[in-house]
């Protein structure tokens, strides 16, 4: 995560400087800001426009946010801001003297729980975490959806899981992939409940009157295409390979093509609009990859490898299956391919 924390007295810049240290150790990139006329030759960044500024500067360049001090400051700076769980940033609150660490804000898929204990194990601190599912050792479907890369596809059907399991009712669960561990209480593998959760790729697949999808992006569509082809052009066949197979967009985390096409307009701007990396590799590269390929000798006479869509899609997910082999239309070429994957319950 890519943390700022910001303290106001000496104390909490001790504290500051400790979290710091720690945080950076396990991974994480932090800043540490100070507001005060009192805090000089320190080593951290000054803050000289308002505390509200700088938060809204935070909101929109942080994963998450440290204060240290006072619960109401924080509150009173972050609530301008505040917008939506799903990419509101984590908020953590600490008092100066490290007594308590308090998840403030998006707790689950902002990650402020699990920064919350993770810090409180290090200064020493009683965690202060509130959220429902957590109180009362419920399953959290948002958590789970976050540990095991799942997109959620409807945050109020999540929130009414969540409600039904705090309830004491059943919530069923089904899964395409692979599962690792035991269902926790409240989740069956009953598709005669009326809600439950379906883990996979398959929109077409419903199995509760109320389903919601938790998706995995698990796919690689594997592109080819000549030269100056729109990224219309490329959503048009893209869209059909989609329906075809009945998968989700969102399962689609990333386009892979060879190197020759890495700066083709279309192909960037198709990669921007849908909110996915575009990764290439050279033909040597392609000519590796293992597998029974639509081979074309004009591909091959053009790029020096016999197929580029298939091979980059396989080489995308890391050796994964084929599950949409070689489609071709108006100068464009898209193949997908899924990773292995698997989710896990702790």
């Amino acid at each position: 995560m890519e943390i700022g924390i910001i303290c106001f007295t000496m104390n909490g810049f001790v504290l500051a400087e400790n979290i710091d240290d720690y945080l950076k150790k396990t991974g994480h990139r932090t800043a540490v800001y100070t507001k005060s006329r009192y805090l000089r030759d320190v080593e951290a960044e000054p803050v000289r426009d308002s505390l509200k500024l700088w938060t809204k500067k935070m909101f929109e360049t942080k994963d998450g946010l440290i204060f240290i001090g006072a619960a109401g400051i924080a509150v009173r700076a972050i609530a301008p801001f505040v917008e939506n769980k799903t990419y509101d940033p984590a908020v953590v609150v600490i008092d100066e003297q490290g007594k308590f660490c308090i998840s403030l804000l998006s707790g689950h898929l902002g990650g402020a729980n699990e920064l919350t204990e993770l810090i409180s194990k290090k200064i020493g601190a009683v965690p202060v975490v509130t959220t429902a599912t957590d109180v009362n050792g419920r399953f959290a479907v948002d958590v789970f959806a976050k540990k095991n890369r799942l997109y959620i596809s409807n945050m109020t059907l999540a929130k009414e899981v969540s409600a039904r399991l705090l309830n004491g009712e059943k919530v069923g669960f089904i899964s395409e992939l692979p599962v690792k561990g035991m269902l926790p209480e409240g989740l069956e593998p009953d598709q005669d409940l009326e809600l439950g959760i379906y883990v996979g790729i398959h929109y077409h697949r419903q199995p509760f009157e109320q389903t919601l999808w938790l998706i995995p992006r698990s796919i690689t569509a594997g592109i080819g295409c000549k030269k100056g082809v729109s990224s219309e052009q490329i959503e048009e066949l893209f869209e059909e390979v989609c329906q075809i197979n009945g998968i989700f967009h969102e399962a689609v985390a990333r386009a892979a093509t060879i190197e020759l096409k890495k700066e083709e307009p279309g192909l960037k701007e198709f990669c921007q609009e849908m909110g996915i990396s575009l990764i290439t590799y050279s033909a040597g590269e392609l000519l590796e990859v293992e597998g029974d390929f639509t081979s074309s000798d004009f591909v091959q006479s053009v790029t020096g490898v016999d197929n580029v869509c298939e091979r980059s899609a396989v080489k995308g997910s890391d050796g994964g299956a084929v599950i949409q082999k070689k489609m071709g239309k108006n100068g464009v070429t898209v193949s997908f391919a899924q990773e292995e994957w698997s989710v896990e319950f702790e």
